[in-house]
């Protein structure tokens, strides 16, 4: 057995199975990650530079190249799994060009570095986009919200009716986990937006004792401390998974109630037509196929998010751990924008049937809490005695085909007679107030309620949230155009310095 563990000389080329498997798998991310990886190659260049470690000249030729990388699309670029993973694609692209120049770019830092960086400078622009789609999607809630304040509704738990409602009250409902997972993103995005640069394997190098030089020519807001924590981290990367799965799910609990609604039993709502499909069979169906890829996307993160968990458990520093983050978190996040936005586009040109609501709330029985609250504030008896009287009393008018608007005091009374032996003296009363939808709905002043006061409220109030995302997004995104701007400016003046002593 050989005395050297881990460093004995590789003379052989890899296996086939090896390329076709690992080597393919990670080169199948490097167009995601290629802009970053320029990115993060010229700013250890520029470093290197900096400290004098690396020659003048080869600075500004590795630099004059990387530039031109920059510019070049992924699809262009000569990744190959035949070489390795895409950084040792471009460590052979490199060395192609410029010979033993190329090599320069090890010094200080292992391949996985440059990788590490260039995953949380892909991140942290796609955390913003979903940030900025998720406030489009409160948006799209927002503007339904306002428009349906007066529109009755029965609301519903397990598919059944429960209380009179609005559905700009319910559609509304939609806003605040949406608005709580883009604050947990903009938490995870302050996560992204630190730089493991000059963390080494584990523990660091003697060629980069200052490791705030590569952040800020990043545009990175700090560093991770500890060097093993930041070169082999995940957790973060989780709670990103996590929170993109969290908000698609919201998303397809709206989904699945619209499919339910927008079905002939419901019709509730009629989807968009630009948001359906047609069935090629049966000439009557349009179907709500938008819907579906909401909802398949939600058990898609579901199932990512599983897969990362199972994978990230092996022990410490481990490859595997990161390998299939390159392209699984990526992928995740675009799939949760393009899904944010689809059901932001079906929600604003929602089809709202307000009359088949009325017609279903004034047809069913959602005015019984209502009713036992009145027994018990105005006959002054304990609510479990209210609710099996007004109970009694719903079942014996749904036999006679009666409505929860047609019960009267009489009708309570010979219930009351029935379970307590005497009657509750409602007969002849006007029990409109607490049998009339309307009248119920605007009860609900209180801060979070259904009535048009109180709703208004919370639309403001979400409105401006969403606002206030819109804007954070923004900024973010100035910030880092900045720092990828004066990141370029100062390779292209360094460089430019070259041509003119050339002349």
């Amino acid at each position: 057995m050989s005395d050297v563990t881990g460093a004995a000389a590789v003379t052989g080329a890899p296996a086939r199975e090896l390329i076709e498997s690992g080597f393919a798998l990670e080169n199948a991310d490097a167009p995601l990650l290629h802009h970053g990886l320029n990115l993060a190659d010229i700013a250890h260049v520029i470093d290197l530079r900096g400290r004098r470690v690396v020659p003048e000249d080869a600075a500004r030729q590795l630099l004059t190249l990387l530039l031109e990388v920059y510019v070049t699309p992924a699809d262009d670029f000569p990744y190959d799994p035949s070489y390795g993973e895409a950084y040792n694609s471009r460590e052979h692209y490199f060395a192609s060009r410029l010979g033993d120049v190329a090599g320069w770019l090890h010094a200080g830092r292992p391949r996985r570095e440059a990788t590490r960086l260039a995953l949380r400078l892909l991140l942290r622009r796609q955390l913003v986009e979903l940030v900025e789609d998720a406030a489009g999607f409160v948006d799209s809630v927002v503007g339904q919200a306002a428009a349906h304040a007066e529109t009755l509704m029965p609301d519903q738990t397990y598919l059944q009716q429960a209380q009179p409602s609005t559905f700009g009250h319910y559609v509304l409902s939609f806003a605040y986990p949406t608005l709580r997972d883009a604050r947990r993103l903009l938490d995870g995005l302050a996560w992204v937006d630190t730089s493991p640069g000059g963390a080494g394997c584990v523990n660091g190098s003697r060629l980069l004792e200052d490791r705030t030089v590569i952040a800020g020519l990043l545009g990175f807001d700090g560093v991770i401390e500890h060097t093993r924590d930041a070169m082999w981290q995940v957790d973060g990367l989780i709670n990103i998974l996590a929170t993109t799965a969290s908000m698609l799910s919201n998303q397809s609990k709206l989904a699945e109630d619209l499919e339910i609604w927008s079905s002939g039993e419901f019709d509730y709502v009629d989807l968009d037509s630009g948001y359906t499909r047609s069935s090629v069979l049966m000439p009557q169906k349009r179907n709500p196929y938008s819907l579906s890829i909401v909802r398949g996307a939600s058990g898609i993160l579901i199932g990512r998010l599983s897969g990362f968990l199972a994978v990230v458990k092996s022990p410490s520093a481990r490859s595997d751990n990161l390998i299939f983050a390159y392209g699984e978190v990526p992928r995740s996040l675009d799939l949760a924008c393009r899904v944010t936005r689809l059901m932001s586009g079906v929600v604003r040109t929602l089809h709202v049937n307000a009359s088949r609501m009325a017609d279903a709330l004034t047809s069913g029985f959602t005015q019984a809490t209502d009713l036992a609250e009145h027994i018990v504030t105005v006959c002054r008896i304990d609510y479990r005695t209210a609710y099996l009287i007004v109970g009694r009393t719903v079942r014996e008018a749904a036999a006679k085909g009666l409505r929860g608007v047609d019960i009267t005091g009489e009708m309570l009374d010979n219930a009351s007679i029935e379970l307590e032996g005497r009657p509750l003296g409602l007969a002849g009363h006007d029990l409109t107030p607490v049998l009339d939808p309307r009248l119920i709905v605007l009860t609900r002043s209180a801060q979070g309620g259904a009535a048009p006061e109180a709703l208004a409220a919370m639309v403001e109030s979400c409105r401006a949230e969403a606002g206030a995302l819109h804007a954070e997004a923004a900024r973010w995104k100035d910030t880092f155009d900045a720092a990828e701007e004066a990141l370029l400016a100062e390779a292209r003046a360094i460089t430019d310095d070259t041509q003119e002593v050339a002349s």
